[in-house]
């Protein structure tokens, strides 16, 4: 069942996945409005939301424009969802209603394009939009969403978000902090805890924070480490409870802190790239090369964010997480993409992307990256384009002529799909990496030195790697193959500290 469930995610971005439960969510709050479950109209409900989307798409047409910047449509149909429930539908669209919806939208698009430092927002749209109509108009939001009746809704779409984004760790320390929190401000105030945490649990914003707004990829901290200590850090200033003197908390202003604390432990990047060079590296692979205009501070084997506009776009958007597959010994940007037939509208256009085509990447992130125990011994297994990462790795070692004790697995279905042997053999000389090639399809009969062919298995990691037990495995990959590999690694009794993986979710 969960590998059905995987497959389906995998078939979508993040983005698009989170639209739908978005637009699921309204759809059930005006169903629940015309059942009478709501306490608002169901054409109240379908009025706000309208004007919220409509508003967010104008102001964002109208810097896009001004600023040159390419126009991510799925974005601002969320940050205008986001507005649409956690703002109370008004039964009466007086004036002063209307300049609420308005303000919220127009507040919430142009903080991406304005409050930014290099070209980077600081701030979740939606949550600085509410923050400042209540401290403007005071206006605010009442975060309907939170309601029990809608909870299993939010729960269900909730847990699919974040089992697509691999962030469970950082929401579910959000939901402990804020449960732990709010248990700890009762006892303080010497107020029911039990009434306390049933509120936080069933009628607060709690969850929707977590799943929706607290995992926003662009004011996240890049890292695991990170990313906990800023979920704990919003939980504990959730609760309502919390106040400095008699200014009490929102989530709106939780999260903004939660923000700030983001902004000021991640990395500074948004780049628009120039396209310099397309090489093909296997059959169905090729690598792109860019020219930053700046020097990008990375680590061997992080990702960013490209975002590249264009016509036709398919329900996957035109956004894409690729790993660097270049070192940041390197002057220039290099993705390593496999195409399929039939591919996606985003793959279509990066075939035929050119130069002058608008590119752009988003800050860097990514655990995935060499350890800092340069004795550490290490285990490096790709399948596919999986490789990617390893590219970087290993080249930037080749650069800095720094000696490891690697051995690289490296699985594909034959000796055309492999990427990067270039780099790889000159490690093997330079730096005494061992490297191994192994080949899924029985037609390829390489016999080289350093082929084999199967899968990698139980067999292929105890022939080559007679200390398996003290190294550390790094998994690079399809979802299907790094979850392959990692259980017949815990069969092997490796313990769950020494393996870390990387997933490549969506090939087309």
């Amino acid at each position: 069942m969960l590998s059905y469930i995987d497959n389906l995610l995998n078939r979508i971005t993040m983005y698009k996945l989170l639209l739908y439960y978005l637009i699921a969510l309204i759809l059930i709050g005006i169903g629940y409005s015309f059942a009478g479950i709501l306490h608002f109209s169901a054409a109240a409900l379908i009025v706000s939301t309208l004007i919220l989307v409509i508003v967010c798409w104008v102001v964002n047409k109208f810097f896009a424009e001004v600023m040159h910047a390419p126009m991510n449509v799925e974005s601002v149909y969320i940050t205008a969802l986001i507005l649409a429930l956690i703002i109370a539908p008004y039964t009466s669209f007086q004036a002063i209603n209307i300049t609420f919806l308005l303000a919220a939208a127009g507040l919430a698009i142009a903080s991406k394009y304005v409050l930014t430092i290099n070209k980077q927002h600081i701030f979740n749209p939606a949550a600085i939009a509410v923050a400042l109509t209540a401290l403007g108009p005071h206006q605010s939001a009442s975060w309907w969403v939170g309601t029990t009746a809608l909870l299993p809704f939010v729960l269900i779409g909730g847990i699919l978000i974040v089992r697509k984004i691999h962030r469970g760790r950082m929401v579910v320390t959000f939901f402990l902090t804020s449960l732990l929190a709010t248990v700890l401000y009762s006892l303080l105030a010497k107020t029911s805890v039990t009434s306390s945490l049933h509120i936080t649990l069933f009628s607060s914003a709690m969850f929707f924070l977590g799943f929706v707004m607290l995992t926003e990829p662009l004011t996240t901290p890049p890292t695991v480490k990170k990313q906990t200590w800023y979920a704990a850090l919003v939980g504990v200033l959730f609760p309502p409870q919390f106040h400095i003197f008699n200014f009490y908390s929102t989530p709106e202003l939780a999260l903004i802190v939660g923000n700030v604390f983001s902004y000021l432990v991640s990395p500074k990047t948004k780049l628009f790239p120039t396209l310099s060079q397309k090489l093909k590296i296997t059959r169905d692979s090729i690598d792109f090369i860019f020219q930053p205009e700046t020097k990008l501070s990375y680590l061997p084997g992080q990702y960013m964010e490209w975002t590249l506009p264009h016509t036709g776009t398919d329900s996957r958007g035109n956004r894409r997480y690729f790993t660097l597959a270049s070192s940041p010994t390197e002057p220039d940007l290099r993705l390593g993409v496999k195409f399929n037939s039939p591919g996606s509208s985003y793959k279509n256009a990066l075939l035929k992307l050119e130069p002058e085509t608008p590119i752009v990447a988003g800050r860097v992130s990514g655990d995935f990256v060499l350890p800092k125990d340069t004795n550490k011994k290490l285990v490096l297994i790709a399948g596919g384009i999986g490789v990617t990462p390893y590219r970087s790795m290993v080249k930037y070692l080749l650069d800095r002529e720094e000696m490891r004790d690697i051995i690289i697995l490296y699985s594909a279905k034959t000796t055309a799909d492999l990427a990067y042997r270039d780099i790889f053999a000159q490690a093997r000389h330079e730096l005494g990496l061992k490297v191994i090639y192994t080949l899924t399809d029985k037609t390829d009969t390489n016999t080289g030195p350093h082929y084999r062919h199967g899968r990698v298995d139980v067999k292929l990691i105890k022939q080559e790697v007679p200390d398996y037990s003290e190294r550390t495995y790094y998994i690079s990959g399809t979802q299907s193959m790094v979850k392959s590999v990692r259980k017949l690694l815990s069969g092997l009794g490796i313990p769950k500290k020494q393996i870390i993986v990387d997933y490549f979710s969506g090939y087309n």
